[in-house]
């Protein structure tokens, strides 16, 4: 029996809307599925083109081959995803070098 993903996709203007996913399917299918049936309440922020939607998921750029299985999502729910449209993403690891770049040092005193 194959699951199924429910999503729930907002965009930035608060426009929401639901679509079902296999857990096989990648952020870049989901994108060209959203893109070739844009839903009619969403006709004012119509892109031109499925290569610059973008999804994001627990404040995280979703890339292009991640798949909804490899997210874990609860079988059975409605996952919520914001839907933007952007030209390019941050590099996967940014977030990462940025945290390796602060030190672990502290410094307290104390008051006596």
């Amino acid at each position: 029996m194959v699951s199924h993903v429910h999503l729930r996709l907002i965009l930035v203007s608060g426009k929401t809307q639901d679509f079902t996913f296999s857990p096989n399917d990648s952020a870049t299918d989901i994108a060209k599925h959203v893109f070739d049936n844009w839903p009619a309440g969403w006709e004012e922020e119509r892109v031109s083109s499925p290569s610059i939607l973008r999804l994001i998921f627990q404040g995280r750029f979703l890339h292009g081959n991640v798949t909804l299985g490899a997210l874990k999502l609860p079988p059975g729910r409605t996952t919520v995803m914001h839907l933007v449209a952007r030209e390019t993403l941050p590099e996967p690891n940014s977030h990462g070098q940025r945290n390796r770049e602060k030190t672990t040092e502290s410094n307290c005193c104390l008051l006596l």
